[in-house]
């Protein structure tokens, strides 16, 4: 069976890759690796389309070392141990690996001794982010390198070479490819060259030849044969971080309709886990005391869109992300912990005050109070006024709460009081 197009048309030497300029073009970090004859193991990620698995045979091809091709879904701990045993006769075997992210722990356990002492030089492809996706220790021994979607004019490149090349591409045909279908071709695949070559495969093939022996194709068979989806969203894909990041932004900017623009795109993709799990952090880091009911409102509707699944689940989340949306925002909380531990994390502690301290192993009779401390219970308000801070921090204030909510407020009152009392008493 003929292979197609974008397979037939990938590059075989660094100097055939189309776009990757910030990595492939002269003095940049691929392109010395290959100049100098040094390569590391390497990741490539970006979204489908773009070339990540034509590079690796690129570079690989731009080499002497045998290099060999798995899929780290299809192939299983066998094939990968065949790789070892030829690295080992001929000293290294460069090993591309699509969907490396995908490797379970048995090929990872079996493929770290042998990435560490240089017998194999890895390099995954993933459309996932690999910092997300990819195991730590498989990680720290890649270098990491993010693809771009071609442009256009990559595009457009990549399509003329295949209608000149005789051997991989119709060069042996007479093609007639006008402008408004190349330029179809060129901006509607959304810069997936896989996507723009075989629509024009397809256009060469099933359009019949002219008296003249020609196959003319227009605009409207590269209409027909690039087909666009109305939408396309891999939830494993690094785009997903994107919508996720911008989902929970517009819910911070009190962006309604943004906000549910971005929930139909995440359900679109069926991520009802990842919805789910961004809306109960939100409802905590950016609405927070402002309306500490829209927390166990929130964590109301993903139990039930667990119960329901979609498309019904799609109710609730659409009451939750209206009320976060609308909700006052304040993320004061969580902030004045995080500053509490950056002086802990920057050595700035100190000894627990000895009145504070568990007395019950010094067999006080005190109820495990410690020495002079003095229990807020005995006193009128359920207040006395007291060191709790290590003296070194004994002035330290993390929390400074914010107006924006009737509850908050409310905190807000009660701490100024308190912190008034505490400044009259010293």
């Amino acid at each position: 069976m003929k292979q197609p197009l974008a397979f037939r048309m990938r590059p075989k030497k660094i100097e055939e890759i189309i776009g990757q300029e910030h990595l492939v073009s002269k003095g940049k970090i691929i392109e010395r690796m290959v100049k100098a004859k040094h390569l590391s193991s390497m990741i490539l990620y970006g979204p489908p389309g773009i070339g990540k698995t034509s590079i690796a045979t690129a570079i690989a091809g731009s080499t002497n070392t045998a290099f060999r091709k798995l899929n780290a879904v299809i192939n299983n701990k066998k094939d990968m141990e065949i790789v070892v045993e030829e690295a080992k006769m001929s000293g290294q075997v460069i090993l591309i690996l699509d969907e490396v992210h995908r490797l379970d722990k048995a090929k990872q356990d079996f493929l770290l001794p042998h990435l560490e002492n240089g017998k194999i030089i890895l390099i995954g492809a993933t459309t996932s982010n690999p910092y997300h996706a990819i195991n730590p220790a498989i990680r720290s021994r890649c270098q990491i390198f993010e693809l771009h979607p071609l442009s256009d004019e990559d595009i457009k490149e990549a399509l003329l070479r295949a209608l000149k090349d005789d051997e991989n591409g119709f060069g042996h045909k007479k093609v007639h490819l006008d402008e408004a279908a190349l330029y179809h071709f060129s901006t509607s695949c959304g810069g997936d060259v896989r996507s723009a070559l075989n629509a024009l495969e397809l256009a060469v093939i099933s359009t019949d030849e002219d008296e003249a022996g020609e196959i003319c194709i227009d605009l409207k068979v590269a209409e027909e044969c690039l087909q666009k989806k109305s939408f396309v969203h891999d939830k494993d894909g690094d785009a997903h971080y994107d919508v996720l990041s911008a989902f929970q932004k517009s819910i911070r900017g009190s962006d309604v309709n943004a906000a549910l623009h971005y929930l139909g795109r995440l359900i679109e993709a069926g991520d009802l886990v990842s919805i789910n799990r961004r809306l109960l952090v939100i409802a905590y880091e950016d609405i927070g005391l402002a309306n500490p009911q829209a927390g166990q409102r929130t964590l109301a509707a993903i139990e039930s869109t667990e119960r329901l699944g979609f498309p019904e689940a799609r109710i609730p989340l659409a009451n939750a992300v209206i009320e976060l949306c609308l909700s006052p925002k304040s993320n004061s909380a969580y902030q004045a912990l995080d500053l509490a531990i950056a002086d802990i994390r920057s050595g700035l502690s100190g000894e627990v005050p000895l009145h504070l301290k568990d007395a019950h192993y010094k067999g006080a009779k005190n109820l495990g109070r410690g020495v002079d401390y003095l229990y807020p219970h005995d006193y009128e308000n359920g207040w006395v006024q007291q060191q709790y801070l290590p003296d070194r921090l004994k002035h330290k204030v993390y929390y400074k709460p914010k107006r924006t909510g009737k509850f908050e407020l409310a905190l807000s009152q009660v701490y100024d009081k308190l912190l008034s009392k505490s400044k009259s008493s010293n």
